[in-house]
Formats: structure tokens, C-alpha cells, sequence
């Protein structure tokens, strides 16, 4: 007799995967991304041809008519790069009191994955794999 062995019940599960590839999901996350996304440049003080760069390169056209009006839908790659912008945004809350946290990626950092750089210049010049490889350095501090 055989016995299958299988994890306990319990009151919550793992949260289900979110499509971004499905446009839908794109149309309903897209405005909340948004607004995020500007909030945290605010929040940062990040200039906008340097939010431009975080969104992997947006023409001026494009970002000031998003800008202007929030209700659009992102397409995968940007609402992948606000969503790990909103993750590092929140784990640097945790981290740090809110002063510090807001101008922490903009001061020069020897960590080495940094070089001395700022981490938004390593955001800025890594694309998604920087984006990535912070938000787990953050999530590691985190977890202590």
C-alpha cells in the first residue's frame, strides 16, 4: 500500500500567477501601475528622462500623454518594470525610515553589485536584470 504524502491545508495558499501577457489583466493593473509608478518617481525625486529610462525607454510624446492621463494600458515589459519598482519601493520602506528610504536610490552605494554608482544608475543601465537582481538583494535584507 502506497500512502501519498501531501502538505497540510491551510488557511492561505500560494497566490495564483498573474498573466501579463493577457490584456485584460493589462487593462485592469495598468492605471493602478501608473499611478504608482509617478507617485515613486515623485517619492524618489527622479528626474523624468530618467523615469523614461526606467519604463525602458519612452519617447517624450509618449510619457508626458501618460503622464497626463494615468488610465492606459502598459504593455508586459513596463507593467513588469512598475511592478518590480513597487517591490523595491516597499521593501526599502521596510528596510529604512521613509527619508532614507526615498533618497536611498539616489545616493552612491559601494555595495559592488553598485560599483559606487547610485542604484537608480544600476536600474537605468542593467534593465529588467537589474530590476530583478535588486529587488531579491532587498528581499534577502529583508529576510534578515
Amino acid at each position: 500500500m502506497t500512502v501519498a504524502l501531501e502538505y497540510p491545508k491551510g488557511l492561505y495558499g500560494p497566490s495564483p500567477l498573474v498573466d501579463l501577457s493577457d490584456r485584460t489583466v493589462r487593462e485592469r493593473l495598468g492605471p493602478a501601475a501608473v499611478k504608482a509608478f509617478f507617485r515613486i518617481m515623485e517619492a524618489w525625486g527622479v528626474r523624468d528622462e530618467q523615469a523614461r529610462r526606467l519604463l525602458g525607454g519612452m519617447s517624450n510624446g509618449a510619457f508626458y500623454a501618460l503622464k497626463k492621463q494615468p488610465e492606459r494600458t502598459l504593455d508586459e515589459d513596463r507593467l513588469r518594470r512598475v511592478s518590480l519598482l513597487v517591490g523595491i519601493f516597499k521593501a526599502l520602506n521596510i528596510l529604512y525610515d521613509e527619508a532614507l528610504a526615498d533618497r536611498w536610490m539616489q545616493l552612491p552605494n559601494r555595495n559592488r553589485l553598485f560599483g559606487g554608482e547610485t542604484p537608480l544608475d544600476y536600474l537605468m543601465s542593467g534593465g529588467l536584470p537589474a530590476f530583478l537582481t535588486l529587488r531579491r538583494l532587498l528581499d534577502a535584507r529583508r529576510a534578515g
